[in-house]
């Protein structure tokens, strides 16, 4: 896998306030970025993955954790997906 290095800045003395280390912090400032451009829907799962250093299953652990929902849909497009899996709900019941 290919990578570029991207280096941001921040406050001194950032890594104390929180209580983590400076390895820690990256961690965690990889895995916020990869959940919250996933959930913009500017990630797929497995580039936010990627992003975050982990498997797939264990990045929708952490979307779980941190109540990052798996299904982005528009409400509009959520309803017509509910539509469909009930119309093909009632023909399976209708067999």
């Amino acid at each position: 896998m290919a990578t570029e290095e991207l280096t941001i800045r921040y406050p001194a003395g950032l890594e104390r306030v929180v209580h983590l280390t400076k390895e820690e912090l990256e961690h965690h400032l990889r895995l916020m970025a990869a959940l919250k451009m996933f959930e913009l829907g500017k990630l797929s799962s497995g580039k936010a993955a990627e992003l975050a250093g982990m498997s797939r299953v264990e990045f929708f652990e952490a979307c779980s954790r941190y109540h990052v929902s798996l299904f982005n849909y528009p409400d509009e497009e959520l309803q017509k997906e509910l539509e469909a899996d009930l119309t093909t709900v009632d023909k399976i019941l209708k067999r």
